[in-house]
């Protein structure tokens, strides 16, 4: 017996959020609904032939926009068929709001979400939706998966949506528009200042791990002991497997110090510490990958989480131990942080974590300005392993990555010449605050304008659900 068609009235209540489920109010003229009413999901895919244009997640900006745009040469599987006008979203691994319009035909990975609209919204309104905090919590909250978490589908498709009359779209997208234009070019005079940054960052951390910051150290304290002898030290106290000897190195380091492999110097990915006497219940830090800022290399949203609900499935470390982020991009924007104020002393957190742990030999923080160095991750990237936009560095490459070992007294020595040196930078500073204040002036337009407060509203215009008619009528015939 075939199911009985639903009529206009039945359908429309269906498809309006009932008012105690809507996220906050509107204008009396517009209509929350779900996203599904007002965008089909694309699901049409192809057998690339070599010549489509391709976007990846690899090809995705991180909180919006197109990076590059790829080709399908040598692809073999099958991929979503995307249009001119439609919208991207990168359903895998959501924390990161991969989400772009796209103004060219092409194909996109399976890992990417299609949306087209219904003739009743404008694809660019979806775009600036889908950057809102709010939208990003909702897709991590619905995210199943560890090491790889994904977004349900349907879960976006039903995700509420505040739908404007149509005239109202428009004239909302066009000055949202030219708004975040003003506040992208600020931006990008950001860019440009930090890239200075970055060089002079790299170029004082070059002469860092070559002697050159602690020549006048090295002058007032002749007698400090020599780093073959802080060398065996740590092999006997935390014993490494057998490592190739490093040949003979073109840099020059000081007399007193000593190339070394990572791996004999430092353990990583120890072993878990058993924790007999922790119950299922009590607390304990978790640091999710987004907890990491890539800008300070510091911790700075750690969360609390039962121990019995992390003791597995996730990478273990102790206070003072470096976490450093092996996948793609987070490797290269330079996550790393040392693991600090950790609660009970010991934490939890992202799969994509190499935990790199130190003695009373090596000082944690020397470790984590080596990892965090632009000349250590480029010297990663080219070491990766993995799919395309899923690859990682290796323990390996860790393992046996050579640097120079100074005696511990000069380890600390640097280290506090370093802190010295970035704490007094206050032009980073400055950048980093105008960039943070520029992030939270975008978010205020985008709410400003999806609450219907930017001041483009009529009152007067016919209501939105008159658009939700227009579609759902199409089903009743």
């Amino acid at each position: 017996m075939s199911k009985k068609k639903k009529n206009i009235e039945e359908l429309l209540e269906e498809a309006v959020v009932p008012d105690e489920e809507q996220p906050y109010e509107v204008p009396e003229n517009w209509v929350w609904t779900k996203l599904e009413c007002v965008f089909e999901q694309v699901k049409e895919q192809i057998q690339p032939t070599g010549n489509e244009k391709y976007i990846g997640l690899e090809h995705m900006n991180k909180g919006g926009g197109i990076l590059e745009v790829g080709n399908t040469e040598g692809v073999k599987s099958k991929k979503v068929v995307f249009k001119k006008n439609d919208v991207l979203y990168g359903k895998l691994r959501p924390y990161l709001n991969k989400h772009a319009h796209v103004e060219f035909d092409g194909v996109a990975s399976t890992d990417i979400l299609v949306y087209r609209n219904k003739n009743i919204s404008t694809n660019k309104l979806l775009n600036m939706y889908l950057g809102l905090p709010q939208v990003l919590q909702y897709a991590n909250e619905n995210s199943n998966g560890i090491n790889l978490p994904r977004v349900s589908p349907k879960a976006m498709d039903n995700m509420h949506f505040p739908l404007p009359p149509l005239s109202e779209q428009k004239r909302i997208a066009e000055k949202v528009e030219r708004l975040l234009s003003k506040i992208e070019e600020a931006k990008q005079l950001i860019e440009e200042a930090k890239k200075t940054f970055e060089l002079r960052r790299a170029a004082i951390l070059d002469k860092a791990f070559r002697g050159e910051l602690t020549r006048k150290w090295r002058e007032e304290h002749p007698d400090i002991e020599n780093a073959e002898v802080l060398y065996d030290k740590i092999i006997s106290l935390i014993k490494p497997e057998k490592f190739e000897i490093i040949e003979e190195q073109s840099e020059y380091i000081p007399c007193k110090w000593k190339w070394v492999r990572l791996g004999e110097v430092v353990q990583v990915n120890p072993p878990k510490k058993k924790l007999n006497e922790v119950s299922e219940e009590q607390k304990c830090t978790f640091i999710p990958m987004p907890a990491v800022s890539d800008k300070t290399g510091k911790i700075e949203e750690p969360e609390e989480r039962e121990y019995g609900k992390v003791k597995k499935g996730y990478t273990f470390f102790l206070e003072n131990d470096v976490l450093f982020a092996k996948i793609t991009p987070c490797m290269e924007n330079g996550k790393s942080a040392i693991a600090r104020q950790l609660k009970n002393g010991f934490g939890y957190g992202s799969t994509e974590f190499h935990v790199l742990r130190t003695s009373e030999y090596v000082n944690e923080q020397y470790i984590h300005y080596l990892v965090r160095s632009q000349r250590f991750r480029a010297e990663a990237k080219r070491e990766m392993t993995g799919a395309v936009g899923q690859q990682r560095v290796p323990k390996e490459f860790l393992l046996n990555y050579p640097f120079p070992l100074p005696p511990k007294e000069e380890q600390d020595a640097i280290v506090n010449i370093l802190d010295d040196i970035f704490a007094k930078d206050n032009y980073s500073k400055f950048n980093l605050q105008l960039e943070s204040e520029l992030d939270i002036l975008k978010q205020c337009i985008l709410s400003k304008a999806f609450r219907g407060v930017l001041g483009t509203n009529v009152p007067s215009e016919e209501s939105a659900v008159e658009l939700l008619k227009e579609v759902l009528q199409e089903q009743v015939k």
